[in-house]
């Protein structure tokens, strides 16, 4: 595990760039045109693992900022790389770390860029200001397992469990707000019995996953649940893993700047949105920073032939060094 933090200049205001080198798996590496690992160029897209989620991004950040560097604006502030190898996981190891560090050493940011593949059909379409929050039950139904010709003397927890299953799918939590779509929850995995057709199981696991707005709590989520199961019944445990609370970031002098950058370079209005999955910046706004996220389209993140637009890579480096350039030089 690799965790790296380093700024450089003194004063205020602070900008980080943060951004995380850890990939999820290729999958099959034979349904790949070209090995998922070697950097690979065809019809004007740069294929690989992480292509865009999220190393384009991180090279555009470290581009941009050897340009600022070589330019003749004085520059102002402070720059920051906060770049961890944990996101992809569980994520306790990386950016978490960071910004505890960070905190025991009473060390501030003004404005944070994470470099997550932000943009949906264009790049430069969506702006990030903040994610929804993310909470995972696991419940384990109980049953007794038993012959399935002798239903009464066992106890089916894939029967038991079904009634709770359906109110659990409809249940409406919220309708959303301004800033973020209604809450959703959607079961991911079931498992029940022994393989055998004549075998009532004895246990029924199902997890679930719920990502919920600012209209909502962890632990608000955590008693409605429970007190669904108390209605229907279930002899069960549930166990929960929270991933992180939604975070919204209030608009200020960085999402301006990063609007004007993208509009002045790139020729587009970019729309602010929490939508999409987890990011680290769910442990780096509680610094109180402003922070969005910027970075490549995400149409292919996460699946086969992952890739990036060549011509992008460039694009999105003059978009961050405009934005350092109006944050962090003398006339700012």
């Amino acid at each position: 595990m690799r965790n790296f933090y380093a700024e450089l200049g003194s004063g205020q205001p602070s900008l980080a760039f943060a951004g995380h080198t850890d990939v999820v798996p290729p999958g099959d590496a034979d349904a790949w045109g070209s090995p998922p690992f070697e950097p690979t160029i065809r019809d004007g897209l740069l294929f690989g693992r992480g292509a865009a989620d999220m190393k384009a991004s991180l090279a555009a950040m470290i581009v941009a900022t050897e340009r600022f560097l070589a330019s003749p604006l004085a520059p102002v502030g402070r720059i920051a790389f906060l770049v961890t190898s944990d996101e992809e996981g569980e994520a306790r190891h990386g950016t978490r770390r960071i910004v505890e560090h960070l905190r025991d050493r009473h060390i501030g940011l003004d404005y944070c860029i994470v470099g997550e593949p932000s943009s949906s059909e264009v790049l430069g379409d969506t702006l990030r200001n903040g994610r929804r929050g993310s909470l995972t039950g696991t419940l384990t139904v109980h049953g007794i397992q038993g012959h399935v010709a002798y239903p009464e003397a066992a106890r089916n927890p894939i029967h038991e469990a079904a009634p709770f299953l359906k109110a659990l799918s409809e249940e409406t939590f919220d309708q959303g707000n301004a800033h973020y779509p209604p809450t959703s929850l959607q079961v991911a995995n079931i498992r029940a019995g022994t393989g055998a057709v004549n075998v009532i199981p004895g246990e029924l696991v199902l997890d679930f996953n719920i990502r919920y707005s600012t209209e909502q709590t962890a632990d608000g989520l955590r008693s409605r649940i429970a007190a669904l199961m108390k209605r229907h019944g279930l002899d069960a445990t549930l166990r929960w893993h929270l991933s992180g609370e939604p975070f919204l970031t209030a608009p200020g002098p960085l999402t301006s700047c990063v609007r004007k950058a993208v509009f002045d370079e790139l020729g587009l209005d970019c729309a602010l949105s929490t939508s999409g999955g987890t990011s680290d910046g769910r442990f780096i706004a509680p610094l109180g920073c402003e922070l969005v996220e910027l970075g490549p389209v995400n149409a292919t993140i996460h699946k086969i032939d992952e890739c990036v637009a060549v011509a992008d890579l460039n694009r999105l480096a003059r978009v961050y060094e405009r934005v350092l350039a109006d944050l962090l030089t003398a006339s700012a």
